[in-house]
């Protein structure tokens, strides 16, 4: 099995690039800040929950011993299957307030909402690391 085919490092993956694509729709947010008409827009958030349910049970119990509980002694553990995201769509997500051109795109709020994804793909590229580290000391290599 390849490090990249784990459950946990294909949905970090996931993130990054979800994260990346959110990045861009807020840049344009920023660069039409100015433009007559134009709707702020973003991504549907990705539901974790569901990428979780849909990678299926990657560990289960198995009895070693008559005396273990919870499984039988002969049963084995599913295959991993990588989950898919659902989210990453564009969707118009005016902020709260409009500009007399019809404008929808508040300065303020596009750099928090930059900053936020920044700081969340900083995250996410520290856990990979740390988690690509500790597969790498697991296999005797530091």
């Amino acid at each position: 099995m390849a490090i990249g085919d784990l459950p946990i490092v294909e949905m970090m993956k996931q993130r990054m690039q979800w994260l990346t694509a959110r990045q861009q729709v807020l840049a344009q947010n920023v660069a039409n800040a100015d433009t007559p008409g134009y709707t702020a827009r973003d991504l549907k958030a990705l539901d974790f929950g569901t990428m979780v349910e849909r990678s299926g049970p990657v560990l289960r119990a198995v009895a070693t011993q008559a005396g273990h509980l919870g499984s039988p002694v002969t049963g084995s553990g599913h295959s991993i299957r990588t989950g898919q995201a659902t989210g990453g769509e564009i969707i118009k997500k005016p902020d709260f307030e409009t500009s007399p051109t019809g404008n929808s795109v508040v300065l303020e709020d596009q750099m928090i909402k930059v900053a936020q994804t920044q700081m969340d793909y900083q995250t996410v590229t520290g856990l990979y690391s740390k988690s690509l580290g500790l597969i790498r000391i697991a296999l005797g290599r530091s």
